[in-house]
């Protein structure tokens, strides 16, 4: 146990340096919602309309962005390979890892969402339920894009091949957490079913995500 904490403080404090990644994702994030209302136009209700679907496909191509640094690092300078040959099990090793990644990376755009939603023409409720959704999605989008920069990396392949392998697993994700953000703001119950999915979502990528991630890095790097 001491040995993940020590290696998620690693990845938190590395992360949040300039230029360790964290920082790019949350601009990227605001620089989208940002522009978006220079897009839509002058109408506040549609801007209002789209504003959860903005916010969340912001959320996903910043935790995109980012992912590429799940493991690069360690491989280029070979901690990578001494976290493999540890005695603490890889399984937990990855978990640890996209842990850090996520509240180096993912939590950060929950803050900012508050914050953003204001230039969406959200209101306080809006906005809340909005990031409550993000606190409950993301942690998806981290864990199953895991799986994806552990490909990347033992392919050698960058970006693209990340987008290629992550994007199609995280649309169920955007799906559901567009629906739960609208769910809370017109349907009749706070949130309802598709907050229940994502939470499902979640959970299912916890447990799937650090085993295939370990087995990618296994596989490739013996």
């Amino acid at each position: 146990m001491t040995a993940l904490a020590a290696l998620i403080r690693r990845d938190v404090s590395v992360a949040l340096r300039v230029g360790g990644g964290a920082l790019i994702g949350v601009l990227f994030f605001l620089t989208v919602v940002v522009l978006m209302p220079f897009a839509v136009g002058p109408d506040l209700a549609l801007l209002k309309k789209l504003g959860p679907a903005i916010l969340w496909l912001g959320a996903l191509l910043a935790s995109l962005l980012t992912l590429d640094r799940l493991f690069t690092a360690d491989h280029d300078d070979g901690s990578l390979d001494l976290i493999v040959m540890s005695r603490t099990p890889l399984e937990l090793a990855c978990a640890a890892k996209a842990l850090a990644h996520w509240l180096a990376a993912g939590l950060p755009l929950v803050v900012a969402t508050p914050v953003l939603g204001l230039l969406l023409n959200l209101d306080g409720v809006a906005t809340g339920a909005v990031a409550l959704t993000l606190l409950a999605g993301t942690p998806a989008l981290t864990f199953t894009g895991m799986i994806g920069a552990a490909l990347a990396v033992v392919l050698r392949r960058g970006g693209l091949l990340l987008s290629v392998l992550v994007l199609p697993l995280s649309i169920p994700v955007l799906i559901f957490g567009v629906a739960a953000s609208n769910a809370a703001l017109s349907g009749p119950s706070p949130f309802g079913t598709p907050f229940s999915i994502l939470c499902a979502l979640s959970l299912m990528s916890l447990v799937i995500g650090p085993f295939a991630a370990a087995a990618s890095l296994r596989h490739g790097l013996d």
